[in-house]
């Protein structure tokens, strides 16, 4: 993974599936199809409510009009007047227009404004906008369960795909990446899921009912109004392209940021050390600031979508105004009719300036949701045999590499025909300089990676033929880097056995030399270790994974420079649980400190992914070679420098 800064993506790759990646977020919500129906019928019946409404007010915009054309012509007609004579005494007085526009209408001549009516009108209106409101208060709260329960599987689906990933995998990627994957990028899904899909349901909707309601009225400013669907969407179209590339960026580089601050800020202690603040600030300033660029494009591009349909939406608006105006001159419409007519224009556009909009948001995220894909996509680690697996009940402890080869990379030999058998109850030291294969021997004995050739045997039974949990479940670890989580010292102890008894987890951390430290705490057993394990020392952290080893009881041990990070006393209080630790099973200790090792039944001198020596501690000093080359470098140099 690199050194402080080595978590950062490189932008660009391969072209992102943004289409594939739609259908395949679309096809997550398969199992909530029954709910997402329930919501359109329920975005149907409060959008049909929403259209109505401006239809019906226009009623009550005619009954004012009317009744003040009315009560105006009544100063000059007597009244009750029929409007047919009123209309030719107009034309007979070349007001033509105006008799056109009266023939429209439905006048009484000197009545004036119906306020009862008109109130009728308004009441029925409200309770329209009413119900309304309630269908789609219900559409967006089921939609939230939906959306919820959507995410909630992904998050599920992703922590259940971490756990198939091979070691390969966490090795190749930046741990600040697949953080971002698993928590902004799902977060940014779950966003748009609750809030825009609704939004885009009920946009829709409203698009169809108000076009039905404008060609009712007005079939040439209907007409008009489409004008605005082929431009707006190749100005989306347009914009989009554009937009996508920006927000695959922005993740990436959000994935970059966030992997650089939790490396600085878990290796603070390390950095304040050695005074690299400033080397730590500059470079969150250079991840910070590539984010912001990559941020500010896709935003910026995105952001442009909504003020050009804005401005295509008020065009649209004059033109309805001004033949509107024309129309109600001439008497084709009415005045109220015009009146409905510019409040659906207003709708009509409003959605698609909406959803135009959200594509801004969608753009986002399809561009986290392809990363999360791709996540999920991975490659596994290859499943347990097909046939019935072996399973050891109990292991012996026999462990034999028969020709094992392995290569982290196709051209970069590191094993090649390795040859090792350790029988049971024996403890093997592996020892070598840095990048000898020492911790790749471990990790092909667990199975975190696969041998490329030649096979690794448990009493016999090659491990691939074993399932991994069986196969692991023989094993007990004690390594460098202790790894104990937020809970009680109790809690931490039985990881290896959760149904251990109190008893049997007092009597594990006695044998690991813990429990007197235990008992001195305030709180004992049910003292609660923080998440970082600051309360305890580097020391007592190693003793607790050992008490936890010997609570687990395992045939096999993998002791792996469990003493290179502890004090001299604390060491000796390590070293002897170990060896209690290690009676009666088979151990394999890695280890620099060759003085840890002089006591193993057998020592493998690794070098270069070979054993280059084989034998006991004597034996391998007698030979003068490699392993003797090692051992007077720790102890014959020092020694001399010193005299």
């Amino acid at each position: 993974s690199g050194g402080f800064g080595g978590h950062g993506m490189q932008a660009g790759g391969k072209p992102s599936d943004f289409s594939g990646t739609a259908r395949r977020l679309i096809g997550e919500l398969r199992p909530e199809r029954p709910w997402i129906l329930i919501v359109m019928v329920f975005a149907i019946v409060g959008v049909t409510f929403q259209v109505l409404a401006p239809r019906i007010l226009a009623n009550a915009t005619d009954l004012l009009f009317e009744g003040l054309i009315g009560k105006t012509l009544g100063q000059f007609f007597p009244t009750g007047t029929p409007q047919s004579t009123v209309e030719q005494a107009l034309r007979a007085n070349n007001q033509g227009q105006l008799a056109e526009m009266l023939s429209g209408m439905n006048v009484t001549i000197g009545v004036g404004v119906d306020f009862a009516a008109v109130g009728r009108v308004l009441l029925v209106v409200a309770v329209i906008y009413i119900l309304s409101s309630l269908f789609q208060w219900a559409t967006y709260y089921i939609m939230a369960g939906v959306s919820q329960r959507t995410v909630y599987r992904l998050r599920r689906q992703v922590d259940e795909k971490l756990g198939r990933l091979p070691l390969r995998y966490f090795d190749s990627h930046p741990h600040g990446d697949t953080l971002s994957r698993v928590t902004n990028d799902i977060d940014n899904i779950s966003t748009t899921l609750q809030q825009s899909l609704t939004q885009i349901l009920t946009s829709i909707f409203t698009v169809i009912g108000v076009l039905v309601m404008m060609f009712s009225i007005s079939p040439i400013l209907a007409s008009i109004s489409l004008l605005v669907l082929p431009v707006a969407g190749v100005v989306t179209a347009l914009i989009a392209r554009r937009s996508q590339k920006q927000f695959a960026i922005q993740w990436e580089r959000t994935g970059a940021l966030t992997g650089t601050v939790e490396e600085t800020h878990t290796g603070h202690a390390l950095v304040k050390v050695f005074g690299h603040e400033d080397d730590a600030i500059r470079r969150f300033a250079d991840e910070n600031e590539q984010l912001y660029q990559a941020s500010f494009r896709a935003q910026f591009i995105s952001g442009v979508i909504q003020p050009t349909m804005n401005f295509i939406s008020n065009l649209n608006y004059v033109a309805i105004a001004v033949i509107g105006g024309v129309q109600v001159a001439n008497g084709a419409i009415s005045l109220g009719d015009v009146q409905a007519f510019i409040q659906y224009s207003r709708m009509f556009t409003m959605p698609i300036t909406q959803v135009a909009s959200i594509m801004n948001i969608l753009q986002s995220t399809l561009a986290s949701a392809e990363r999360v894909f791709q996540l999920l996509d991975e490659e596994e680690e290859v499943s347990d045999a097909a046939a019935v697996p072996h399973v050891l009940r109990p292991a012996v402890g026999r462990v034999a590499f028969e020709g094992v080869s392995f290569r982290y990379a196709p051209e970069v030999p590191l094993i090649d025909d390795l040859d090792v058998v350790v029988e049971p109850g024996e403890t093997v030291a592996i020892v070598g300089p840095t990048g000898a294969g020492k911790t790749t021997l471990v990790n092909l004995l667990m199975r975190f990676y696969d041998v490329d050739g030649g096979r690794i045997t448990v009493d016999g039974h090659d491990i691939r033929e074993l399932r991994r949990d069986d196969l692991r479940s023989t094993f007990g670890m004690v390594l460098q880097d202790t790894w104990l989580f937020g809970g009680t010292i109790r809690e931490n102890i039985a990881y290896g056995r959760e149904d251990a008894t109190e008893e049997e987890i007092e009597e594990a951390a006695r044998a690991a030399h813990v429990d007197h430290f235990v008992r001195t705490m305030p709180d004992g057993y049910d003292t609660v270790i923080d998440d970082e394990a600051a309360n305890v020392s580097q020391g007592e952290r190693q003793l607790l994974t050992i008490a936890r080893a010997f609570l687990a009881d395992p045939p096999i041990l993998i002791l792996d420079e469990a003493t290179s990070s502890v004090d001299t006393l604390t060491e000796v209080l390590v070293q002897r649980a170990m060896s209690r630790l290690m009676e009666g099973r088979t151990a394999f200790v890695i280890a620099h400190r060759l003085s840890t090792v002089r006591d193993a039944d057998e020592i493998l001198v690794m070098n270069h992914g070979r054993i280059v020596e084989q034998g006991t501690h004597d034996e391998l000093l007698e030979r003068q070679g490699f392993y003797a080359e090692l051992y007077n470098s720790q102890f014959v140099k020092p020694l001399a420098e010193a005299v």
